[in-house]
């Protein structure tokens, strides 16, 4: 008969962030910042938190997901174009559609 095998116990995530390497980009030069830390290996879920507030909210992502959005933003998959009028600079129409 074969013995069962179990994988350990996942870390508490909280033990992860406190152990998080953040990172913000190099291009920032103000505090109003995103920082991001990978949570271990190359599989391990990403972490996102405001630079000005370090012991806020952390927002967690699967590292798929994560890689997926960075993936678009490189793409200009969330790019919005703006146009001059006579209120200054507008989004365009069009552009941000809730529905």
């Amino acid at each position: 008969m074969e013995t069962a095998r179990t994988s350990p116990a996942p870390e508490p995530l909280g033990e992860h962030l406190a152990r998080a390497a953040w990172r913000t980009s190099s291009r920032s030069q103000t505090s109003n910042c995103v920082e991001v830390a990978p949570l271990g290996d190359d599989r391990a879920p990403v972490a996102l938190r405001d630079s000005k507030d370090r012991g806020g909210p952390v927002l967690v992502f699967a590292r798929t997901r994560w890689l997926d959005f960075i993936a678009g933003a490189k793409d200009g998959e969330f790019d919005l174009t703006f146009v001059e009028n006579e209120f200054g600079l507008v989004l365009a129409e069009g552009e941000f559609d809730l529905n």
